[in-house]
C-alpha cells in the first residue's frame, strides 16, 4: 500500500509541475507577481526601512519555485524507489535521473506555451534542487534508523 501510496504521490507532483508548466507567461507571471507581493508586503512590516528591488525578488521567486518544486519531487521519488525496494547508490541514481529528464521535458514543453521559454538554467536549478531534495531525505532517514537503532539497544 504505501509503495502505491508513495508513486501516486509522485504522479500527482509531476502533474502540478506540468500543469503550472502549461501556463501561459501573463498567468504565471501574475502568480509569481502576487506572490513577490506579498514577500515585500511582509519585509515592509518587518523592517520599512528595507530596500528592495522587486524586478530582482520577482526573479528570485521564480527561480526559488523552480529549485523548491523540484526539491519536492526529488524527495517523492528516491521515497518511491526506497519503497519499491531500490537502495543505495542505484536508487539515488535512478531517482536523479527520473528528475532530470523530466525537468528537460518540462523546458521542452513551456517552448510551446504562449510567451514561455525553455531554459537550460532552470534545469540546472531544477536538478540541484532535486538533488538537494533527496539528500535531506537521506540524512533524515538515517538519523531516523539511527534514532531507531539506539531505543532497541
Amino acid at each position: 500500500m504505501y509503495k502505491s501510496l508513495s508513486w501516486t504521490a509522485v504522479i500527482f507532483w509531476m502533474v502540478l509541475i506540468f500543469y503550472l508548466s502549461h501556463q501561459p507567461a501573463a498567468v504565471s507571471n501574475e502568480l509569481s507577481s502576487g506572490i513577490t507581493e506579498m514577500i515585500v508586503n511582509t519585509l515592509e512590516k518587518l523592517a520599512s526601512s528595507f530596500q528592495l528591488n522587486i524586478g530582482e525578488l520577482h526573479h528570485i521567486v521564480r527561480k526559488n519555485a523552480h529549485f523548491f518544486a523540484y526539491f519536492i519531487l526529488g524527495v517523492l521519488v528516491l521515497n518511491g524507489l526506497r519503497r519499491s525496494g531500490v537502495y543505495g547508490k542505484k536508487g539515488v541514481g535512478i531517482a536523479l535521473l527520473i528528475c532530470i529528464l523530466y525537468a528537460i521535458t518540462d523546458e521542452v514543453h513551456q517552448l510551446f506555451i504562449p510567451g514561455r521559454s525553455g531554459e537550460i538554467t532552470d534545469v540546472l536549478i531544477d536538478s540541484a534542487g532535486a538533488s538537494v531534495g533527496m539528500a535531506v531525505y537521506l540524512v533524515i532517514s538515517r538519523l531516523t534508523e539511527w534514532r531507531r537503532d539506539r531505543r532497541t539497544l
